[in-house]
């Protein structure tokens, strides 16, 4: 399996920004058919220190490997979510492991 992680800092002068991350999700990644898992939602707070809580949207999608993940970057719906939704973040960091 190869998951990817994605962490959204979403953009203050967007009022809405993390609800258009989340409904783009829904659009346009959900519905790629090769993904074997997807979640995202908000962050959930902590009392727990080592938690970071800084972010406001995240989302984990696993596939059947490295190559399947590749194929994703470049599937027409991820590209249509990266276009349509980058102007309601304005930091993301991603976390990728085998």
């Amino acid at each position: 399996m190869f998951s990817h992680v994605v962490i959204w800092w979403t953009n203050p002068e967007v009022p809405n920004a993390e609800e258009l991350i989340l409904a783009g999700a829904e659009k346009y990644l959900r519905p790629i058919p090769f993904l074997k898992a997807y979640h995202i939602g908000r962050m959930a707070t902590s009392h727990r220190p080592v938690v970071e809580q800084s972010y406001q949207v995240a989302m984990h999608v696993a596939f059947e490997d490295k190559a399947a993940q590749d194929v994703y970057q470049d599937h027409p719906l991820h590209l249509d979510f990266v276009r349509e939704c980058k102007h309601a973040w304005s930091r993301v960091v991603i976390y990728d492991f085998e």
